[in-house]
């Protein structure tokens, strides 16, 4: 174990990295060679307290049962005393540690010890309540009481200096989540460091070589940029911000927190994925800084000046923002602030008044609210929530897929949760499934065994798409989460978010939230034939740079819905499946949320449905089956007395966008490479077009039966064709139907149920090609490296497809009105 653990640290110490956290075989094997006195037993020691990750997975399991046994002297090792496997249990954060140090402090051992390891944990959940029956009859038990009511795990963490000194690199223009975490390198991300290696590789090349000689020159290092964080939700993002600018974290292998970021725009997940992981985000103008530029920035007066004097301008800082970096982040902050909240109900201590809290807006007498705003606050027990409120809603449904649930079942283990509160959370396997590597299979069976085992319901790799079928899982009305940037409900209302949220909504059943403002997005007129809902997607662009509420400029850029909840009426006429391409592109928008005012029919309609869809799972084995079945109660429930809410006349919102649908005569189409720059059909017609891709989250079984009728007889494509059903049930039914012998008559490539080249971590375009793709996002190497991509509706590509270009209007229409 020894010379392969050795030999494994070199290979990677030589490309620049640190050892692999210990396996569950490894801590096994370690833990017999010190009960053994092993010659290499302070080597076997260290890599002990400092390379076995902390919470619930199995390696910690180990470690902390050994370490017991230490301490109850059922085990010995002539290199550790009680007193030290005491210590080191006190860093592993929580789950088994917590269960021991209770257990010894029940049985007399080392009590005065167990009970300081105690006072500074947080992460102790059930165990809450043992020590407050203990603390009746118990002094160590009072005093571990007392020390959680005065938030002594605040009190003892480090406090930030008034001054700090930085060196300042920076990039132009706007980075987003695949600038810093490449989807083509999706498999690495629960590796941090070997992920961090790709950090800026083709956005910013040399960025990592000149931290780096920063650092080695003795300087702390911060990451400034125009605009930052926009596009996935990836927490693989900032943890590769924090590899690089971060500091080290005792008792937690290859994870870093602290340092700072600097943009003149960040986008609200990024911003909140900073928050969560003990990155503090400043915005601020940074068109007078550059990289090599030293700043001084003082965290109390949120002050931030150049060496020459100058003040740099920034935005005020939510108020609890530096108590959370100093306690290792919000979620620990929040965890923190509640085993307080407890410990003074228990003890009648008052909580303590040195945390810093942003005061809520006082709603008026009869104040209305926006649809999000009842949602929410429902949610949180209460009538609306108002704009600038810190809530913690119930969150209901919770979404994670194989590229982020790696990640979140990590997080998952540091919250030392073994059962989830939120009422159902689903794993799927869309991202990888079509082409999984070794590593992928390897990653599903552990992600299966995770997330079942905490109560998750998990699918199967080539069932589809995870936000299709989350879709047909929502109880009308309620919240939810999930680690991918599209996880926006039609029914209801969703928060996507890094998967350090993700994981805390699933463990915990509820999240923070600042509740954002409001954008009304309302629809009027009638559609023409042949203008599609994603035209109408488009349109919300478009109308907005007419109206100056949007630019496309990337330093800067206006958008007027970056950070905000779009809501969006005047679609009485679609179906769920249609109002989901309106709530999924706000991920485009950079907006926090979405909610689509729907007529309750079509509502009812789509519940009954999938109770059926849900029923069909629960016959055919799939687990947990207890979660299953309390969601199609949930749903049979709501169906006993279907109401919608509904927004107040008189609601309040940022703006409001008038779309007035008869004035949209032709597509409209989002041009390489952004999905804010959108233009007409007529702007873009002859364009060739080397590659076409119909499928993604954007795409439901009528798009494939659509474009099944387009391509019916045409002949072999001119482009090449991708199509991915969205998920199995569509593929059986167009198999059915005879679709995939259409599709195979115009040479169409068609691929595995799930995101396929939308997702770009696996299948890809050829490199430095044009494609027409209805798909979410054309950011800049996402389909492809160097490609230029085009979005738009299943139709249009259709005919890009046949044509080998981009049709005239009056080819697409021609078409278009011709075809069943």
């Amino acid at each position: 174990m020894i010379e392969l653990y050795k030999k494994d640290a070199e290979i990677r110490s030589n490309e620049g990295l640190p050892p692999l956290p210990l396996t569950e075989a490894q801590v096994s094997d370690l833990v017999t060679m010190l009960e053994d006195n092993h010659p290499e037993s302070d080597f076997l020691l260290g890599l002990l307290e400092n390379r076995v990750e902390p919470g619930v997975g199995k390696p910690a399991g180990i470690k902390a049962q050994w370490l017991e046994k230490v301490v109850s002297g059922q085990s010995s090792c002539d290199r550790i005393t009680p007193e030290k496997a005491i210590d080191m249990l006190s860093t592993m954060i929580g789950g088994y540690n917590v269960e021991v140090l209770v257990r010894l402090l029940k049985s007399g051992l080392y009590q005065a010890e167990a009970a300081q390891a105690l006072k500074n944990l947080t992460k102790v959940y059930s165990a809450f309540d043992e020590i407050a029956e203990l603390a009746e009859t118990d002094s160590y038990g009072a005093d571990i009481l007392q020390a959680w009511a005065k938030a002594e795990w605040f009190t003892n963490a480090e406090t930030l200096p008034e001054q700090i000194k930085f060196k300042v690199y920076k990039v132009d223009g706007e980075i987003n989540t695949d600038d810093f975490s490449p989807g083509n390198q999706a498999q690495s991300r629960t590796d941090i460091p070997l992920h961090a290696t790709f950090f800026g590789k083709t956005r910013f090349p040399g960025g990592i070589e000149t931290i780096d000689q920063f650092r080695q020159e003795g300087d702390s290092v911060t990451f400034a940029g125009d605009v930052v964080g926009t596009g996935s939700s990836r927490k693989s993002a900032v943890n590769s911000v924090l590899w690089h600018i971060g500091e080290d974290i005792h008792g937690t292998p290859n994870k870093r927190r602290g340092g700072f970021l600097l943009a003149g725009n960040i986008a609200p997940i990024f911003y909140s994925s900073a928050r969560d992981a003990g990155l503090l985000p400043i915005p601020c103008d940074v068109t007078k800084i550059a990289t090599g530029d030293t700043l001084t920035f003082n965290p109390y007066s949120w002050t931030l000046t150049t060496d020459k004097g100058e003040v740099i301008e920034t935005e005020p800082p939510p108020l609890s923002i530096l108590d959370e970096y100093r306690a290792g982040g919000r979620l620990n902050l929040i965890i923190g602030k509640h085993l307080t909240q407890a410990a003074c109900k228990s003890t009648d201590l008052p909580f303590p008044d040195f945390f810093k809290e942003e005061p809520n807006p006082v709603p008026r007498e009869g104040q209305p609210y926006t649809l999000a705003q009842k949602m929410i606050g429902r949610a949180c027990g209460m009538d609306g929530v108002l704009p600038g409120t810190n809530c913690l809603p119930v969150i209901s449904t919770v979404g994670t897929q194989d590229t982020t649930g790696p990640m979140t079942v990590q997080e998952v283990e540091e919250l030392a949760c073994k059962k989830f509160k939120a009422d159902f959370t689903l794993q799927t396997f869309c991202h990888t499934a079509a082409y999984p590597s070794r590593q992928d299979l390897q990653r599903w069976d552990k992600l299966r065994e995770s997330m079942v085992g905490c109560g998750a319901l998990a699918l199967k790799p080539g069932d589809g798409v995870i936000h299709s079928w989350i879709n047909k899982m929502l109880v009308p009305d309620q919240v939810g989460t999930g680690g991918d940037s599209h996880t926006r409900f039609p029914l209801g209302i969703s928060f996507p978010a890094g998967s350090s949220l993700v994981a805390f909504g699933a463990a915990l059943g509820f999240m923070p939230l600042e509740m954002p403002e409001s954008v009304l997005v309302r629809f009027h007129g009638k559609r023409q034939q042949g203008i599609t809902v994603r035209d109408m997607v488009n349109a919300i662009p478009y109308f907005a740079i007419q109206q100056g509420l949007l630019t496309t400029s990337s330093t800067s850029k206006k958008n007027i819905f970056s950070g905000t909840i779009i809501e969006i009426e005047g679609v009485d006429d679609l179906s769920v499946d249609e109002a989901f391409e309106l709530s999924d592109a706000s991920a485009e928008r950079n907006a926090s949320a979405c909610t689509v005012k729907l007529p309750l029919d079509t509502v009812v309609t789509q519940v009954k449905k999938n109770i059926d869809v849900l029923s069909g799972l629960l016959e055919e084995g799939y687990q947990s089956r207890e979660t299953l079945q309390k969601r199609i109660k949930d749903l049979e429930k709501w169906l006993t007395n279907p109401q919608l809410l509904v927004r107040d006349d008189d609601a309040e919102f940022k703006a409001t966008l008038e779309i007035n649908l008869d004035e949209i005569n032709q597509p409209i189409l989002a041009c390489p490479n952004d999905p804010d720059d959108v233009r007409l059909l007529e702007e873009c017609s002859g364009a060739h077009i080397d590659e076409v891709f119909i499928g993604s989250c954007m795409t439901h079984l009528g798009h494939l039966q659509s474009a099944a009728d387009m391509l019916s007889g045409r002949g072999y494509a001119a482009s090449r064709l991708w199509i991915a059903p969205t998920t199995r049930l569509d593929q059986d039914t167009i198999k059915k139907d005879g679709a995939y012998s259409l599709f195979g008559a115009a040479g169409a490539r068609i691929e595995t149920p799930g995101c396929s080249l939308c997702m770009g971590n696996q299948a890809r375009a050829q490199p430095g090609t044009t494609v027409f793709s209805t798909s979410t996002r054309n950011f800049n190497n996402r389909l492809g490296d160097n490609t230029k991509v085009y979005l738009g509706s299943t139709e249009l590509g259709a005919i890009c497809a046949l044509n080998g270009k981009i049709p005239t209007v009056q080819e697409y229409f021609d078409r278009v009105r011709t075809d069943p």
